[in-house]
């Protein structure tokens, strides 16, 4: 017994001794929520990113057994119960693993007083504060790459890479109809009478003592519950993103979106089905685009090797509260990989005029993992690496 346990010490010594390398796989597993909070450094991760989405230690992780150009690779996973998000439509569930390459850190916050920084967070744009977006109709370079195993099931339904837009919650309509911008300070103030659930206001029904006074928590905030009709305010939210590359009903494809609308209108589901929608070829709505920009067989898509995406992107120009499309957009994407010792590069979307974008002031951001949505619960196992984004033009 006595030298089991010697053993036992030894090796966990030596296990505790072991590098990165020689371990294979290292979990990433600080979060960070972007909109709310800067990020603390302990979160960051390889001075680019943050992490978001469900915290298992398999979900995101350092690979060092699959290195791209002498760095691990990210290696992100999704089991089969690790849906923790409602989907757009009611009763269907998403799931979330990603990498944000676009957050701030407290020192981006430093210009602000304590009542200033607070509304910054109470109107969830501290992420607007930090690096890694771009404005709207600027012209970009972006580089990724990811490696698909083979045992990756046909039926998935994610997306590994999407940019977002930037929503400003400070954006409201009020129960008449108007459409306005106020102030952070003023959404403060109308969040002590009110919250919101999505882009939908209720109001805050306080619960007052025998004699009349609000009660209060132990921390001296009043106590209330929340009404169970909505008041009709609506709060910008932001929609589907504006370019997504993904797997979805048997297809790779890629997409673009595009919202005029100034406040977005979250019950306009406009978004174009790869095994419906042929490619380049929008489907529209009143204020809304949907493009499928490329599509081919899931089955097509190379496995285990690395597949190195250059995307180059002008993003359409809205015109804010006028909710015009002032210039559209274009996107042009190659994709390379190794085949039989020889390196296969082919363009994919030949520098096409497309809608793509959102008629949000702020512009957008990146992020790559797995996005699994549509009530999928399939497991989802793959590798991103190689990330790199350039402004050529703004």
């Amino acid at each position: 017994m006595k030298k089991t346990c010697i053993l036992g010490l030894l090796l966990l010594g030596l296990t505790g001794s072991l590098s990165a390398q020689q371990k294979g796989l290292v979990p990433l597993p600080e979060r960070v929520d972007i909109q709310s909070e800067p990020a603390p450094q302990q979160a960051i991760i390889d001075q680019a990113w943050v992490g978001v989405g469900i915290q298992k230690p398999y979900a995101i992780q350092h690979d060092y057994t699959l290195p791209f150009q002498g760095a691990p690779s990210y290696r992100f996973e999704l089991q089969k119960d690790d849906n923790t998000l409602q989907d757009y439509r009611a009763g269907d569930t998403k799931g979330r693993a990603e990498l944000s390459y676009c957050y701030a850190v407290a020192d981006d916050l430093k210009p602000f007083d304590a009542e200033a920084y607070k509304n910054i967070i109470l109107a969830k744009t501290v992420y607007h504060y930090g690096k890694g977006h771009c404005p709207q109709a600027s012209e970009m370079e972006y580089r990724f790459s990811v490696r698909i195993p083979a045992s990756l099931s046909d039926k998935v339904n994610t997306i590994f890479a999407q940019w977002h837009g930037m929503p400003e919650r400070t954006l409201l309509q009020t129960p008449d109809g108007e459409v306005k911008k106020i102030s952070n300070q003023e959404f403060a103030t109308l969040l002590e009478k009110m919250t919101f659930k999505k882009d939908t206001g209720f109001d805050k029904i306080f619960l007052k003592n025998a004699n009349g006074t609000i009660r209060k928590d132990a921390a001296g905030n009043p106590r209330f519950e929340i009404a169970r009709e909505p008041n009709g305010w609506k709060v910008e939210q932001g929609g589907y993103p504006p370019l997504a590359f993904g797997f979805s009903s048997g297809y790779f494809y890629i997409k673009a979106n595009s919202d005029r609308k100034y406040l977005t209108d979250k019950s306009d589901r406009c978004n174009a089905d790869p095994a419906k929608t042929t490619v380049m070829k929008p489907v529209r709505s009143e204020f809304k685009a949907s493009t499928i920009a490329y599509k081919r067989p899931i089955g097509e898509f190379p496995r285990d090797t690395w597949v190195s995406f250059t995307v180059k992107v002008r993003w359409s120009k809205y015109g804010g509260a006028s909710e015009t499309i002032e210039k559209p957009g274009r996107l042009d994407v190659w994709m390379s990989y190794e085949k039989n010792g020889a390196t296969c590069s082919e363009n994919i979307v030949k520098d096409q005029e497309i809608l793509i974008g959102r008629n949000d002031e702020q512009g957008y951001y990146f992020k790559f993992g797995i996005y699994r949505v549509g009530n999928s619960t399939e497991p989802v196992v793959y590798n991103l690496a190689g990330y790199s984004e350039k402004l050529i033009k703004q």
